[in-house]
């Protein structure tokens, strides 16, 4: 029986330098390129994220439909993509949290980075980077995903060696 107390995470704002470690943000604002086309009835914001496909692999897009998680929320596992990238950008306009840890080794407590995402702010998890899967909040959620498909397995999981928990917001 596991008596440990869990670690109280603490949730941060997704800023583009906060996140740079561990991949993308794509979110339209002035500070990327960006540029007016089809006769200045667009404004296009340009390369927002460097997607991987990998070796012997090639871009996918599908839709993913995520139940609402509910918080305070305990994470015991992580996972991550060691041949490719990965994209997740909200549909729905809600927010959502994402857990990440650095790609170096197997993720403990003491390297999760947990980020709310407002409804307009995609990310780009970079090849490797350990993350928490589709963590929607208040409501059931689509997102655009544009990852890889191609040979050979694409999925580590691990299991937590200690609990955590994303508290509610204060």
């Amino acid at each position: 029986m596991n008596t440990t107390t869990p670690t109280r995470l603490t949730i941060e704002p997704l800023t583009r330098n906060a996140f740079a470690r561990f991949g993308d943000v794509i979110q339209v604002d002035d500070s990327v390129r960006h540029f007016t086309i089809n006769e200045g009835n667009t404004e296009r914001y340009h390369d927002l994220a460097n997607l991987d496909p990998g070796a012997d692999g090639r871009a996918i897009v599908s839709i993913f439909r995520g139940l609402p998680r509910t918080l305070p929320f305990t994470v015991t596992m992580m996972e991550r993509h060691p041949k490719a990238s990965q994209a997740f950008i909200p549909l729905s306009g809600r927010p959502y949290l994402v857990v990440v840890a650095a790609p170096e080794s197997t993720p403990t407590v003491d390297d999760l980075r947990v980020f709310l995402c407002q409804g307009h702010q995609g990310v780009n998890y970079a090849r490797g980077v350990w993350h928490h899967p589709l963590l929607g909040l208040d409501a059931v959620s689509d997102f655009l995903i544009i990852d890889r498909a191609g040979p050979g397995d694409n999925c580590d999981i691990v299991q937590m060696e200690a609990p955590s928990v994303i508290p509610e917001p204060l």
